[in-house]
């Protein structure tokens, strides 16, 4: 007999139990993590160096800052942030352990060890005290989470007050034509590549549905301000692909 209370949510184009997401989840990045930089470079064409360099710009990094990076895996974030930020020091927290044996690995990783911790945590419950960082930011995370909702209170609870959220995501095309071109891409191109680059089909097929069950620009912001943010702001890059979201606790 099933419960018709269970509370469901989207697996990519699935519908699936709350509760069994984060499982899901968690078995497309352990299944991925080895190639997972490798097929960045490939979706993106290497664009996704431009979109997280843009990232630091608009954040413009401090010294002495502290960072958090949620979803953070292999570093991309993190790494960017130090290089920038003299005496700053900087968390990577991912629900995903391979991914973050993957950043390990990396060469940023061991020039910047002293000042770089990598923790096992989820973003709807993060294992971190009230006030304890200057900066949160979320590259590509956000849509993988359950409750998009739960991670931006976390995130919110985390920051010091003056603190700020950035969050880099795939977002919604403003024009149709663009859109529709852009979904053939993604939806006939990418799990393809998954399949010849990570010899995983199915991983790569989720991430791409994940992006069109995303809220678009509007909604998202909306979500951040309802979690307590103020100032909350976006930019469009590459016409709407991804959008930048930044908000602060004041």
């Amino acid at each position: 007999m099933s419960d018709d209370s269970t509370k469901t949510t989207h697996f990519g184009e699935r519908t699936v139990p709350e509760d069994d997401k984060k499982g899901l989840v968690h078995g497309v990045f352990s299944s991925v993590a080895s190639r997972y930089d490798v097929m960045n470079d490939l979706m993106s064409g290497g664009v996704h160096r431009v979109w997280k360099d843009a990232m630091m710009d608009w954040l413009a990094p401090r010294p002495g800052q502290r960072l958090l990076d949620v979803a953070g895996g292999t570093g991309d974030i993190a790494f960017r942030f130090l290089r920038r930020a003299p005496d700053a020091t900087a968390v990577v927290c991912d629900m995903t352990e391979d991914m973050l044996v993957e950043g390990r690995k990396r060469a940023d990783a061991e020039r910047l060890a002293e000042r770089l911790d990598w923790v096992v945590g989820d973003a709807m419950d993060l294992p971190f005290e009230d006030n304890t960082f200057d900066v949160v930011t979320n590259s590509f995370g956000t849509r993988n989470v359950t409750r998009i909702e739960d991670s931006l209170s976390e995130a919110f609870r985390v920051l010091r007050p003056g603190g700020r959220l950035m969050t880099l995501e795939f977002s919604q095309l403003p024009n149709p034509a663009m859109q529709w071109a852009y979904d053939r891409y993604s939806y006939n191109l990418i799990p393809v590549m998954g399949q010849v680059v990570a010899n995983d089909r199915d991983s790569y097929q989720y991430l791409v549905e994940s992006i069109r069950k995303f809220p678009d620009q509007e909604r998202f912001a909306a979500m951040i301000r309802t979690a307590g943010f103020e100032q909350v702001k976006y930019r469009n890059m590459s016409m709407g692909v991804v959008a930048l979201h930044s908000g602060w606790k004041l």
